[in-house]
């Protein structure tokens, strides 16, 4: 009795948990839960109960809400309950019982860890090792990285689970020593649901060839969690080096994401940060390899092949903002047009046509860079040796709101080369020592 709640007092402050902070329990009625508020009385922490009835098990939900009633009055402890119309929410949000019950809860849960009269700092829930075992073995057969082969946090940034490295026995063991009583949910012994199964057959079912699963399982998942804290800083090594920021898209050399081992593992850690699946890892490998424009959707973003580069942008706006021109292009399309590159040799009177640009060829070092203008650019316009801020050019020129939004820009190594449709860059126009003229057409949408 004295090293359970010894090592519940232990976890809870390991976890930042102090005696003067005010817990909210997660209460069921079952063992583990009832153990948990009793350690939680002995212990002399201030603590409501929280129970959730979802309506499942007819007379066998309202039996539990009067027992934990009768629970919270023996402990003197504020009782919160609230129904739920568990069905009609997995119906409307199309999941399964299970899922539709811990999200009616944790959500309710959660609201109580705001602001206001009702204020907790901390929740607790009674999850034991078995449970934690039961969840290792699930995410195994089911499919998983390493992440998911470390169980159930002890801690999730307020939500608290003292008992993780307790086996239920010990529970028991100390609920019958201090003569608690608990109630049985009777679904715990059907296998219908895939929890059930693994604790009912499967778990007892290896025991016989193994039995001591249950310890070798927790040394395991203390193994991953340690496995997990080194692979989680390479990843983020990885993504520093590999991830650069462009406004609302990032952008990944193809080159250089190649030659990362092991590259599916690396690229999918990158992928599912925006929310594209396991299954989309290889198509997105064949992606490097394919065409300029080339795309893979996901559910919120898009992953786009442009030159020697992937570029991950928002489904909203899939549209790259900054496309890399290399010398070899004829022509690059962008949402505002086309470009067309040609390079003359022979002398051409230049045109003050704004869809053409006639700059000195010898000036010009690739790659250049198309994007949309921003705050802050400036370029000095032909004609002129002073710089100017495009906002004050725009101005000048009588722009309205719709056109600024519209209007591209062709950068080299920061400086503005050519406002597209507008005016080129005085350093780079065409001169009498000009050998080479670098001709650029758009053409618009």
């Amino acid at each position: 009795m004295e090293n359970l709640l010894s090592s519940f007092l232990g976890t809870i402050q390991q976890l930042g948990v102090s005696k003067k902070d005010r817990l909210l329990l997660a209460v069921s009625g079952g063992l583990d839960s009832v153990v948990l508020t009793a350690c939680s009385a002995m212990a002399g922490l201030d603590f409501g109960i929280a129970h959730a009835n979802f309506q499942l098990r007819g007379a066998e939900s309202e039996r539990d809400e009067v027992f934990v009633r009768q629970l919270a009055e023996k402990y003197g402890r504020a009782l919160f309950i609230k129904k739920f119309d568990t069905k009609k929410y997995a119906e409307t949000e199309k999941c399964s019982i299970q899922v539709a019950a811990r999200n009616l809860r944790y959500d309710w849960f959660k609201s109580f860890l705001g602001s206001g009269q009702e204020f907790f700092q901390f929740l607790l829930t009674a999850h034991h090792l078995d449970d934690n075992i039961e969840t290792l073995l699930i995410h195994f057969f089911r499919g998983t990285g390493l992440t998911g082969l470390t169980g159930i946090p002890k801690k999730n940034e307020r939500l608290i689970r003292p008992f993780l490295s307790i086996p239920k026995s010990q529970l028991k063991e100390f609920a019958v020593l201090q003569n608690l009583e608990w109630v049985e949910d009777s679904t715990n012994a059907s296998d219908d649901y895939t929890r059930n199964y693994f604790r009912n057959q499967l778990i007892p079912s290896i025991k016989t060839v193994f039995p001591d699963l249950q310890v070798n399982l927790a040394k395991n998942l203390q193994r991953f969690s340690e496995a997990a804290i080194l692979y989680r800083q390479a990843i983020s090594e990885h993504k520093r080096k590999l991830l650069k920021q462009e406004g609302a898209e990032i952008h990944i050399p193809v080159l250089l994401l190649k030659k990362v081992i092991p590259l599916r593992t690396v690229l999918y850690e990158i992928i599912s940060d925006y929310h594209f699946t396991p299954a989309q890892t290889d198509e997105v490998i064949r992606l490097m390899d394919s065409s300029n424009g080339k795309f893979v959707s996901g559910s919120s973003h898009r992953i786009i092949k442009n030159r020697r580069w992937l570029i991950i942008a928002p489904l909203e706006d899939s549209s790259p903002s900054h496309i890399i021109i290399d010398q070899k292009e004829t022509g690059v399309t962008y949402p505002e047009g086309k470009l067309q590159f040609r390079f003359l040799t022979e002398r051409a009177t230049p045109s003050n046509e704004p869809g053409s640009a006639f700059l000195d060829a010898d000036k010009i070092k690739f790659p250049l860079i198309l994007r949309k203008w921003k705050t802050g650019d400036y370029f000095y316009p032909l004609g002129m040796k002073k710089k100017k801020k495009l906002s004050r050019f725009f101005i000048d020129s009588k722009l309205s709101k719709t056109a600024k939004e519209k209007v591209w820009v062709l950068v080299m190594d920061s400086q503005l080369i050519w406002v597209i449709g507008h005016r080129i860059d005085n350093r780079f126009c065409v001169s009498p020592s000009t050998h080479k003229i670098l001709l650029i057409k758009n053409e618009d949408a």
